[in-house]
Formats: structure tokens, C-alpha cells, sequence
């Protein structure tokens, strides 16, 4: 990308980020008024911080931390992380957009920053993530074992994972060393991306943009989801999966056959439309 682009995208970054945490603190000042037993709380994590990054890190620091990992230690190495790193700060609104967008429970984008333990699991990860690929991974995997805890998401600190990504309700989420979740992805809860074995190696699933995942689905071994593909709800697959197609079932199918699979045109990781499939699947009984 040329310089100039380069400063441009930086730029509209920065300004995006800037409206974004203008509207958080507006949206805790008025949930401050209506509801005066979270003024202190709402203080304290959002608006007595002067920008989105220090008010991320000082609630991560203190989500995360125990008798013997101090929220001070967390709070300085959050920040200094995402300080340091345009692409995560980047990350991070783009999360939060992706909440408030495709969620209709996501009622504002402070709820979302204070209270959605997949955004927060997420963004935490990004950080074990930087750490793990610095050769900082003892401390890398001691934020992961944290993460875990707390959050009750374990998203392994090698995996990588893109933007615009929503891990909703996200309890029991797993993901593999090796794994690794493209833009604009939305993941359900009891979601597994995991390997096949004791093999070592590139092992785990790739999740192309904008791929829907439901809840409880399974998905193991180095196979390829493809952009905009849809795995239905419990579906337990082991193979790749073609762009833009919907696979269901234990073990998974591709609607339309194998040969000939039905292809949508939504970005079904953005739309969220879970059983627009139904009328076109045969054996779906009750």
C-alpha cells in the first residue's frame, strides 16, 4: 500500500476509534443518571479514562487478574500493547461494531466493552497472541490459562484470528493452536475448532471471511471453511466446506449434494440467518 493510502487508513482508523469511545462514555454517562448504583462502576471503567485502549486494559487488568497476577501488571502490559499496535486498536472497534450490529440482545457499545466476555476474551487473546509471536509465550500462556478461567473460552494464544469477528455468548468456545478465524466471522457457543489427534503440525481448522458457525458445531483437522460458508447448529464436520455453501448434520452435508451444493449470496457471518436453509432441506422432520 502506498504511503499516502497508508496515512489515509490510519487516519479514518483513528477518527472511526475516536467516535466510537465518544459514544461509549456518552452511553455510560446517561446509564450513570438513570441508574446511580453503577455511577462508581461506570466511573471507574469508562469514564474516568480519556481514550477506548486505557479503558479496555483497566477492565481486562482487573477481569483477569489474581492473588499472584496483579491487575497493575495486566493493566500496564494491555496497554502498552494496544498502544503499540494500530491493527489491534482497529481489531477491537471493529468487534465492537460487529456486537452491536449483529446482535439484538447488544442494547449499546459500552455493554457490549463491559459485560460481552467473548469481546473481552477476544481482545485479551489478540494481546497472548502478540506476546506468543515476540517468543513471550510463558507469559503468553499464562494470560491464556486466565482467559480460559474467567471467560470460560479457551482460544489458544498461536491461533489467529481476523476482524470483525463476533464470538456470541461464546461459553465453551475452543480453538486450536493452528487454527485460524478470517474477518467478519460470527461464532456461536460450544463452537470447536480443534484437531484429530496427537499430530502435531498445522492441525486445526481455517474459517474463511465472513462464515457462520452455530452453536455447538464441531469442526476438526486442518480442513478449509470457505468464505461465506454456513455450518449449521451441532453439525460435526471433517472435511472442507466450499464457499458459500451450507453444511448441517452429524456428519455434516452440503445442502443441494455434494456435487452440485446450494450457494446463498449473504454474508451469512454478517447476517446471522441461521435457518433461511430449512426450506430447501428434505429430511428437517418433526
Amino acid at each position: 500500500m502506498p504511503t499516502g493510502e497508508l496515512r489515509q487508513s490510519d487516519s479514518s482508523e483513528a477518527e472511526a476509534e475516536q467516535w466510537l469511545w465518544a459514544h461509549i462514555k456518552a452511553e455510560a454517562r446517561r446509564d450513570a443518571e438513570s441508574e446511580p448504583a453503577l455511577a462508581s462502576y461506570l466511573y471507574s471503567t469508562i469514564l474516568s479514562h480519556s481514550s477506548l485502549v486505557q479503558s479496555l486494559s483497566f477492565h481486562l487488568g482487573n477481569k483477569l487478574c489474581s492473588s499472584t497476577l496483579l491487575s497493575t501488571l495486566l493493566y500496564d502490559l494491555f496497554l502498552n500493547t494496544f498502544s503499540s499496535d494500530s491493527s489491534l486498536r482497529a481489531a477491537a472497534v471493529a468487534d465492537l461494531r460487529a456486537a452491536h450490529e449483529r446482535d439484538p440482545a447488544c442494547v449499546s457499545f459500552s455493554h457490549c466493552l463491559l459485560n460481552y466476555k467473548g469481546f473481552l476474551a477476544c481482545q485479551a487473546q489478540r494481546v497472548a497472541h502478540k506476546l506468543w509471536i515476540q517468543s513471550r509465550r510463558p507469559l503468553a500462556l499464562a494470560l491464556h490459562s486466565r482467559i480460559a478461567h474467567v471467560f470460560a473460552v479457551d482460544i489458544h494464544p498461536a491461533a489467529r484470528i481476523g476482524k470483525g469477528v463476533l464470538f456470541d455468548h461464546a461459553t465453551g468456545v475452543v480453538v486450536g493452536e493452528t487454527a485460524v478465524i478470517g474477518n467478519n466471522v460470527s461464532i456461536l457457543h460450544h463452537v470447536t475448532l480443534g484437531g484429530t489427534g496427537k499430530t502435531g503440525g498445522d492441525r486445526h481448522p481455517k474459517i474463511g471471511d465472513g462464515v457462520l458457525i452455530g452453536a455447538g458445531a464441531t469442526i476438526l483437522g486442518n480442513v478449509n471453511i470457505g468464505e461465506g460458508a454456513k455450518i449449521g447448529a451441532g453439525s460435526v464436520v471433517l472435511i472442507d466446506v466450499p464457499a458459500r455453501t451450507t453444511a448441517v448434520g452429524n456428519p455434516a452435508r452440503l445442502l443441494g449434494g455434494k456435487e452440485k451444493p446450494s450457494r446463498h449470496e449473504d454474508v451469512p457471518g454478517e447476517s446471522m440467518d441461521h435457518t433461511s436453509f430449512l426450506s430447501e432441506w428434505s429430511d428437517y422432520i418433526i
